[in-house]
């Protein structure tokens, strides 16, 4: 039992090491300029879907299931993700990596509190609190000073959590995610192949090997199998604890710019991930109170 206990815990860490490192890997790519951000998006997504199809049929022949993994999904989530993938690379041209990847998290939690409220769902007084100690944490960021994000990149990485939101509810009850994942990027992958072709027309690519290994690094390692892991770990998380963990992550990511870009840790940046973040966990114990 212990060892079980064990080995989950090493794979969620992992895991979430792997979301935080899409922030890491995308940022030194775009900040040092070795690739442009249409062609680390396409890179990215064709990356995530080869390891996601190659693993799942590992899976199908050690299983004895049959049918293409690609099949899984559909064309509206892989849109969104495709709008997630966008916005997310064209975002870190001017953004922090942790400063990121908060108002990334951000946007993704709130947007799915107030599409629930949307829906006609009541939120407690401990819900609303927590929602307005967020939006107030994600305004504290645009305050003026040296440390402040541009407001192109903070509009580009909130637009990303808002499609990543939107991915992440409609595959909230699939029942192979992996699978679905995989038919997700297999599907991207064409519509992020032609933006990167009309960049390319436009003459705005630049890539190096540098920035190839990256965003493949970012598509297979941080995206595919950092997925594919942390699906493999939920089952054995209370849903409480799989949202409470995910709250590591613009930290991690913070971690992460610090020690591979040189990026400062700021009061702001500070202050803002306790309110933002701080808001989250009441919400997210407001809601398992009252369920």
């Amino acid at each position: 039992m212990l060892s079980k206990r064990l080995q989950t815990s090493v794979l969620t860490l992992v895991a979430l090491v792997a979301f935080a490192g899409n922030s890491v890997l995308c940022r030194i790519a775009l900040k040092d300029q070795t690739i442009d951000p249409a062609s680390f998006t396409f890179i990215r997504i064709a990356g995530g879907a080869v390891f996601l199809v190659i693993l799942l049929q590992l899976f199908q022949r050690r299983t004895k299931r049959s049918g293409p993994p690609q099949s899984a999904g559909s064309w509206v989530s892989s849109l969104a993700l495709l709008g997630y993938a966008v916005a997310f690379s064209y975002a870190y041209i001017s953004l922090d990596t942790g400063a990121g990847a908060l108002i990334l998290f951000g946007s993704v939690q709130i947007t799915m509190v107030l599409t629930s409220l949307i829906k006609g769902e009541q939120l407690s007084i401990g819900e609303w609190l927590g929602l307005l100690l967020a939006f107030c944490g994600m305004s504290l960021l645009l305050v003026p000073g040296a440390s402040a994000p541009s407001l192109y990149g903070f509009a580009l990485m909130a637009l990303s959590g808002i499609a990543w939101a939107s991915y992440t509810l409609r595959g909230r009850n699939a029942s192979e995610p992996v699978a679905e994942t995989a038919g997700n990027f297999s599907r991207a992958t064409a519509p992020a192949l032609l933006i990167a072709m009309v960049t390319l027309a436009g003459g705005w690519v630049d890539i190096s090997s540098t920035g190839v290994w990256l965003a493949l690094a970012s598509g297979a390692l941080a995206s595919g199998a950092g997925y594919a892991i942390w699906y493999s770990v939920l089952p054995h998380l209370h849903i409480s604890q799989a949202a409470v963990l995910q709250l590591s992550v613009p930290l991690l990511a913070a971690a992460g710019g610090l020690i591979f870009s040189a990026e400062p840790v700021t009061l702001t940046f500070v202050a803002s991930s306790v309110l933002v973040l701080g808001g989250i966990l009441l919400v997210i114990y407001s809601r398992q109170a009252n369920n």
